[in-house]
């Protein structure tokens, strides 16, 4: 497979999902080109659903809130993970405005630093200073803003042990962050092979009629349903590949180069060297680790390389 060459990314687009509630979609979704959400709260505020990876993806982005929002800073702004590509404007907002995650969020951006940007070569990233979540829960809370009830509900381990959907029960949109991603293979590295399945049937069960993933477009209706069904046949893909791997003593490159020529359904999707490290997670549950438990990226990423056929680009 040949390295993907980096490439100008088409403009990003504001969606009004529902009255009032936006989704901020960066083609094509690829590596640090993330989805993220605007909420306005009926009483002249707003709440931001992440932020994005450079600074100048980040600025373009609250330059585009302020356009419909009114220049006044967020009420709250609600971290999905701690991934970079979602944490890394946390600092471009005002002390005032507080960000919410997950507990492990907190603790993941603080361990995590700047690594992926490291790791991701490519952008221009700018000025970058990690701000984690001041405000953390364990399980659930409610954020009541104005007229508008955000749920924030613990979802990990999955993509990353703790994430978070932020779902709006009135309008039935839910912002999955990167449990959910459209088009693409998930990465489940820092997760839970096993777990992710569990975060995609509490999707299912709050049945959302608009679902904003964390990477590529958004679902609407009979789509909804169906992209979460394919994650779904996908993590079972992932869980077999690793059983038979991890009992025959093949090592996860030897099986995601097997595995590569039959991917069935899932051929087309992009950032096909995720399937190598998600088997790493997948060996890493068997050898007995409970999801979500730490798993060095430096083991993971050399091999992910390797599928890639050279360094793996971000576009952002």
């Amino acid at each position: 497979m040949q390295p993907a060459q980096r490439r100008t990314m088409p403009e990003p687009e504001l969606h009004e999902v529902a009255d009032g509630v936006f989704a901020y979609v960066q083609p094509d979704g690829g590596w640090m080109l993330n989805n993220t959400g605007l909420v306005l709260d009926g009483a002249g505020g707003h709440v931001l659903v992440d932020t994005t990876s450079t600074e100048a993806r980040n600025r373009a982005l609250l330059a585009r809130v302020a356009e419909v929002a009114g220049e006044g800073p967020p009420r709250a702004l609600v971290n999905t993970h701690h991934h970079g590509d979602h944490t890394y404007g946390n600092r471009l907002l005002p002390a005032a405005t507080p960000v919410i995650g997950h507990v492990h969020c907190r603790e993941d951006v603080l361990a995590a630093g700047l690594v992926a940007a490291e790791v991701l070569s490519g952008p221009a990233y700018g000025e970058l200073r990690l701000r984690p979540p001041e405000l953390t829960f364990e399980t659930r809370m409610a954020l009541h803003t104005g007229e508008r009830r955000i749920d924030l509900l613990h979802a990990g381990p999955a993509h990353t042990r703790g994430d978070v959907i932020a779902w709006l029960p009135e309008e039935r949109v839910a912002f999955a962050g990167d449990v959910v991603v459209n088009g693409g293979q998930p990465f489940l590295v820092e997760g839970s092979v096993a777990g992710h399945p569990r975060a995609l049937a509490m999707l299912r069960e709050l049945d959302p009629l608009v679902l904003v993933p964390g990477h590529g477009p958004i679902c609407r209706g009979e789509e909804v349903r169906r992209v979460l069904d394919d994650l779904v046949g996908y993590a079972a893909l992932v869980d077999g590949l690793a059983r038979y791997g991890h009992k025959t003593g093949a090592p996860p490159l030897t099986m995601a180069r097997a595995a590569a020529r039959e991917l069935g359904p899932f051929s087309d999707w992009t950032e096909s060297e995720r399937l190598v490290g998600n088997l790493h997670r997948a060996y890493h549950e068997l050898d007995g680790n409970p999801p979500g438990s730490p798993l060095a990226l430096a083991r993971v990423w050399p091999d992910m390389v390797t599928v890639n056929g050279g360094p793996i680009l971000s576009n952002a």
